[in-house]
């Protein structure tokens, strides 16, 4: 038995070690299939297909080179031309992948709540991103879709890729992804989980499946405040709520969605998302995005529900390394209110970094001024506490730094190297942790930051952000 195993590993190992590429679009699809042990899949056998292997770090690499495909070969793109697109980064990314080497200016409008690292990523590439509103909807001039269709008739020579309603989108699933799941897991598959953000994964499968295999389910996944899921359980579309998961959910049934190949759906929590995502990391060591957890979290749902063992796939949808800042940051989840934190209905609630738990970045009073300002750029804040010998003595923010800095071009460096003590603020108006929200109203028309102690413990800082944040979530 043993050596039946190791010669399917050795075979495994062979498959992976092929001559050179000539090009990194050949990298696009055959991705692996790994099955999950570490979860509780009921008497099911869950697998997942890393999508994030595709050179873009995403399924959309295959739509994307698809859909080129198809409109050079159509003469709808032709040699030079402009490729504008709507897109939440992952198909902005495939795009940019396929398309600059190909010579195409990329033009795509992002919402604006999308992962920093993903627009970093795509002006990396060279695309021009649009940042636009994501609290508005279709038919707002400033509806990510709505902008990048007038761009595109604005733009001569352009092409609007239109990946809601462009064919070439489902074909590309129908076509590769399909098929390859087919081969992978043997032609034995019960249920396949997707979600759905353009609809061309669920169409595109769903067709296939519908030919190869009748008894195959699809299953959509679907973030709470999304239409799509409600609509399939109920026959009635609701009002659209709003969602922290990127990437799937929308506001509107795009054109590639056919919901009637849906058999089962599942509306998931931003919250349980974010805590799955993190568990496949933890648990299997697969690094995956926020929708990744939406669909992994379906997909146990669905196999926990069953009373006979079945085989089901799910997909790693896209990499979580584009999500480093938001799902994999304590403390962004926590401003969000999609950690688990016991609520006291006092000023703790709002302390996004403890310092007794170590989240506050902290300067001491002997750091020169550089490094403060470092030290904000890095953590993205605008204040620091200054801490000696674990003792809290004074703040310092970035008007300090500024005014102690500001002057000629004639020793501004040695300014910089001046000690922190020199420039921070020692006169601290404090408040105490078990206060209610209505003593920050002073403290924040005095232009402060709030200093917030339990007892005789620094405890941590509030700023208005961290009150916006508060009511914020308070509303929902």
């Amino acid at each position: 038995m043993s050596e039946t195993k190791n010669q399917t590993k050795t075979t495994a190992i062979r498959a992976r070690l092929q001559p050179p590429y000539a090009s990194v679009l050949d990298l696009i699809g055959q991705t692996p299939v790994v099955e999950l042990t570490k979860f509780d899949t009921g008497q099911c056998r869950l697998f997942v297909k890393l999508e994030s292997q595709n050179p873009g770090g995403s399924i959309k690499d295959r739509i994307a080179l698809s859909m080129i495909a198809e409109a050079e070969k159509s003469g709808k793109l032709k040699k030079g031309g402009t490729i504008i697109e709507a897109t939440a980064g992952n198909t902005g990314l495939g795009l940019a992948q396929v398309g600059i080497p190909k010579g195409y200016r990329i033009v795509l409008v992002v919402p604006d709540k999308m992962s920093r690292e993903k627009v970093q990523h795509l002006r990396a590439l060279g695309a021009e991103v649009r940042l636009t509103r994501s609290d508005v909807g279709k038919g707002h001039p400033e509806y990510y879709q709505d902008m990048a269709e007038s761009i595109a008739a604005e733009t001569p020579g352009s092409f609007y890729v239109n990946q809601f309603a462009n064919p070439a989108n489902p074909l590309a699933h129908e076509t590769t992804t399909g098929p390859e799941l087919w081969e992978q897991l043997g032609g034995d598959i019960d249920a396949v989980v997707v979600g759905v953000g353009s609809g061309g994964t669920l169409s595109g499968l769903g067709r296939f499946f519908a030919k190869v295999s009748p008894k195959t389910e699809m299953v959509l996944a679907d973030p709470i405040g999304s239409v799509l899921a409600p609509l399939v359980k109920t026959g009635e579309m609701i009002e659209a709520g709003s969602w922290t998961v990127e990437g799937i959910g929308e506001d509107f049934v795009p054109p590639n969605a056919d919901l009637s190949l849906v058999k089962k759906a599942y509306s998931i929590a931003d919250r349980l998302s974010m805590a799955t995502a993190r568990d496949l990391l933890s648990k299997e060591g697969i690094l995956a995005g926020s929708s990744s957890g939406t669909l992994l979290a379906a997909a146990l749902k669905y196999c926990r529900e069953q009373k006979m063992p079945k085989r089901v796939v799910t997909f790693v949808c896209d990499s979580g390394n584009k999500y480093l800042s938001k799902v994999f940051d304590d403390y962004w989840l926590a401003e969000q209110g999609l950690s688990e934190r016991v609520q006291h209905g006092d000023l703790r609630d709002l302390v996004a970094r403890s310092h007794r738990e170590g989240g506050t970045i902290t300067v001491g009073p002997e750091d020169t001024l550089i490094n403060a300002y470092g030290r904000m750029r890095r953590a993205d804040v605008s204040q620091l506490p200054v801490i000696d010998q674990g003792k809290l003595i004074g703040i310092i923010d970035e008007s300090d730094i500024l005014q102690r800095v500001e002057g000629s071009y004639d020793g501004r460096w040695a300014r910089f190297d001046a000690p922190v003590k020199t420039a921070m603020t020692a006169e601290l108006h404090t408040l105490q942790a078990d206060q209610t929200l209505d003593a920050l109203l002073p403290v924040f028309d005095r232009n402060e930051v709030a200093i917030i102690y339990d007892g005789d413990e620094f405890f941590g800082l509030i700023t208005r952000i961290d009150l916006i944040n508060h009511l914020r979530r308070s509303k929902t």
